[in-house]
């Protein structure tokens, strides 16, 4: 990928939280932003590979790409949020960003079903949103997606993806992440 493509991708993004990024996150406390820097924040605190931090920070674009109202869920809306994010990131991005932020929905599905007690932990959106997306998995969808490549990075994702809701949380810029988000496109030599 050319120089000026990648200046693109960064300014692209830099552009749709400077647009959408102070939109509420899904009932949440905090922003678009906020909840995409905390998720970056905890990966990197969880010792996530360098991908798994632009995932975790990228996994929810699909947000700032949508013309839906901040309040679909609550009418029952999918926003299908994982989808958009995949048809964004995927020509732009290597597989191991675009892999773990599009299973993301999949993961909570997962843990739901797997985890113990892990249902009781999440929020009354994300509950929400649980229903919406499916619901927990079965065992056939649960053994299924535990094969899958990229499960671990998926899990570890949504493990931050559910910590990343703190309201007034000091974290780093978006501007930080610039670097790394050009060494994780398509055709970086890193």
């Amino acid at each position: 990928m050319e120089s000026i493509q990648r200046d693109d991708v960064t300014r692209a993004i830099v552009e749709l939280f400077a647009a959408h990024g102070d939109s509420n996150y899904g009932g949440e406390a905090v922003t678009q932003r906020e909840h995409a820097l905390q998720a970056a924040h905890f990966a990197r605190q969880m010792g996530a590979p360098e991908h798994v931090v632009v995932a975790a920070l990228l996994h929810d674009i699909g947000h700032l790409l949508h013309d839906l109202p901040e309040d679909a869920p609550d009418h029952g809306v999918d926003d299908l949020h994982e989808a958009l994010a995949y048809q964004w990131m995927e020509p732009r991005f290597i597989e191991a960003v675009t892999q773990p932020a599009c299973l993301h929905v999949q993961a909570k599905r997962y843990l739901a079903h797997a985890e113990e007690g892990y249902f009781a932990q999440l929020s009354p959106p994300s509950v929400q949103s649980l229903a919406i997306q499916g619901g927990p998995m079965t065992a056939d969808e649960a053994a299924e997606f535990a094969k899958h490549p990229h499960f671990e990075d998926a899990i570890l994702l949504r493990r931050c993806d559910e910590a990343a809701k703190v309201p007034e949380l000091k974290v780093d810029s978006l501007e930080s992440y610039l670097p790394l988000i050009e060494q994780c496109l398509r055709g970086s030599a890193a």
